[in-house]
Order: C-alpha cells, then sequence, then structure tokens
C-alpha cells in the first residue's frame, strides 16, 4: 500500500476515534481487520501514529486552537477536519515527512471527505503552524 493510501486509511481511523472516543488497542486491531488492510509496513504505519497522535492529543488541540481565526474554538470545528488537523500537524512536528507531501495529502483528503470550505480552511491553519515551525 502506498503511503497516500495509509495515510487516508489513518485517516479514516483517527476519525472513527474523534466520533466514538475509542482507543483501545482491540479498536484499532478491529480498525485494520474490518478494513482489510494485510500490508504489515501499513499496519505498523497506522499503529505508530495513532500512538504518537493519542500521546500528543493536548498539545495538538492547543496547536490547532492557537491557528485558528479569532472567536474560533475547536469544538465548532468538523470532526473531520480535527482528524485531518490532528494528522498533518503531529506528521510535520515529528516526522521526516516534507510539509508540503503532507500539506498536500491532507488537503487533498479534505477535498474527498469534508465540506467544500474545508481545503482552503486545512490549508491556512496548516500554513500557519508551519509559518510557527
Amino acid at each position: 500500500m502506498k503511503r497516500s493510501e495509509a495515510r487516508e486509511m489513518l485517516f479514516k481511523a483517527l476519525y472513527e476515534i474523534e466520533v466514538q472516543k475509542d482507543i483501545t488497542e482491540e479498536h484499532i486491531n478491529m480498525f485494520i481487520e474490518n478494513n482489510e488492510i494485510n500490508d504489515n509496513a501499513t499496519i505498523e504505519y497506522i499503529k505508530k501514529m495513532i500512538v504518537g497522535i493519542n500521546n500528543k492529543k493536548q498539545e495538538l488541540e492547543t496547536i490547532i486552537s492557537n491557528n485558528l481565526k479569532k472567536d474560533w474554538k475547536l469544538d465548532r470545528i468538523s470532526k473531520i477536519n480535527v482528524a485531518l488537523l490532528k494528522l498533518a500537524i503531529y506528521e510535520i512536528k515529528y516526522t521526516e515527512t516534507p510539509f508540503k507531501v503532507v500539506i498536500n495529502e491532507v488537503v487533498d483528503l479534505a477535498k474527498k471527505y469534508s465540506e467544500e470550505s474545508a481545503p482552503a480552511f486545512i490549508n491556512g491553519v496548516l500554513a500557519s503552524v508551519v509559518a510557527e515551525k
């Protein structure tokens, strides 16, 4: 499985976690099984990223909040967009993946899964995050 496909599967898992607030090992394994993910590298990537994102959840949410427009709050953002932003910010801050690749792929996922205004919104938040870095 290509990294972009693995990132899309990771996004779907993160979205489920945002909705269900459930992040047990069993839940992750069920997600992998239900989505018929058989590639060991993809499974390792998804598990590693979920654990990392969960461990940095508060920090990621603070970064998102700090990069929103004035008078916007995290709870105003759709769970899809929160999952995409957490994925992107974590990957930009804690992996070697070039930020341009991360932003491009997350914006593409927003085009596919979120509302019409989401790609521009996510791009703006991530541009602000990268500028701080």
